[in-house]
């Protein structure tokens, strides 16, 4: 008899925490005949993956035909924790009755964890509880406390660095024989290597590119402030940087300051962003935190040259201290500028990359080797 395995991870905009959701599911089903895989939509927020979800194979549940998520707030943080209030509220009782009445063998939860945390708390289910953690924990005293009661009895807690399974250890969250590394399932070959070599419709020139959700995280202004410094130097270099979210005003004030509308190029969000990682000078990660950051393991994979700040969790398990990329200092912008002198200066970089750990290293975070590893662990 097939096990069946619930998704719940409502969010509010676009970010990688979805695509690992989406990616996970397809690979027990592409892999497996045991399992059935289903993602539960609390708001409406997966109405607009139901094309690929169903031609995927993956079951769409919707806790609701009340689709709200088209009318919550997704930017700023005040307005994006009260969506989350609201999406906790109204899906409190609905979730619920769904796993009574269902009873699936699993339930991975990777966004708004508190609500199946607390139901789990609270109530007896047939459910396997497993915490999928998703970027690196930020605990303040209540939340660590919050934790250290609810997480008692979860089934497992998954992390995507080791950094943050040593972390969760640690802190005593949990017992350290729950807390298991699965490294989150990012690369999809086939897919990639077809969209990668799609035309880029704007001509950028020779550039250096970003991408990630426009916030404080990302550190996009560090880079904005750093193409300033050696925009007269390299006229023909120009700065391209995908994504969306709160920070977009903020940064084309920046764009605006130091006059660079026609060499910074802020393109929103993109679905297909590997044709840039493969065409760029170089891919750039500022961060102030990763965990361990999708674009890093999305650019390595295109053989992008990568430099990376040093931030928590960000590259460390990543490069593993091989010449996979350049890092420097958080913040360092002399560090910075140094190191991407190096990289557009050395046109056969590409070539001096290890090609044999990248492989080895990439394959930890394909679809196959996740579906490995979450199937041995679901057979505990």
């Amino acid at each position: 008899m097939k096990k069946s395995i619930y998704y719940w991870s409502p969010f509010l905009s676009k970010i990688a925490t979805i695509n690992a959701v989406i990616n996970s599911a397809y690979s027990m089903n592409r892999y497996s005949q045991n399992y059935n895989c289903s993602i539960i939509n609390a708001v409406g927020e997966f109405n607009v993956y139901s094309k690929d979800l169903l031609k995927k194979k993956i079951n769409l549940i919707n806790l609701s035909n009340i689709f709200l998520h088209k009318y919550l707030p997704n930017t700023g943080i005040f307005k994006s924790r009260f969506s989350f209030i609201i999406i906790f509220i109204f899906s409190f009782f609905k979730l619920k009755r769904l796993l009574q009445k269902d009873s699936p063998d699993f339930l991975i939860i990777h966004l708004i964890t508190s609500l199946p945390l607390l139901l789990n708390f609270f109530f007896n289910f047939n459910t396997k509880i497993i915490l999928r953690i998703s970027g690196y924990p930020k605990l303040n005293f209540f939340r660590k406390f919050l934790w250290k009661i609810l997480l008692k009895k979860v089934y497992l807690i998954t992390c995507p660095t080791n950094q943050t399974r040593k972390f969760i250890i640690e802190e005593k969250l949990s017992s350290s024989n729950k807390v298991v590394l699965l490294q989150d399932p990012i690369i999809i070959v086939e897919r990639i290597n077809q969209m990668k070599k799609d035309k880029i419709k704007q001509d950028f020139g020779r550039y250096i590119f970003a991408a990630g959700r426009l916030t404080k995280q990302k550190n996009f202004g560090f880079l904005i402030d750093c193409f300033y410094e050696i925009s007269t130097k390299y006229k023909s270099l120009n700065l391209v940087i995908a994504g969306a979210g709160e920070q977009e005003n903020y940064l084309m004030s920046l764009v605006k300051k130091y006059d660079l509308k026609e060499r910074i190029f802020l393109i929103g969000h993109q679905d297909n962003v590997y044709k840039f990682f493969y065409n760029c000078e170089c891919f750039v990660m500022p961060s102030l935190w990763e965990d361990p950051g999708f674009v890093l393991i999305e650019a390595a994979f295109c053989r992008a040259n990568i430099i990376s700040s040093n931030c928590l969790n960000g590259p460390r398990d990543f490069f593993d201290n091989k010449r996979l990329g350049y890092v420097f200092d958080l913040n360092n912008k002399n560090q910075f500028l140094r190191l991407l002198e190096v990289v557009l200066n050395d046109a056969e970089l590409k070539n001096k990359n290890n090609k044999n750990i990248l492989i080895r290293r990439i394959k930890d975070y394909s679809i196959f080797r996740h579906f490995q590893k979450l199937n041995n662990l679901l057979s505990l």
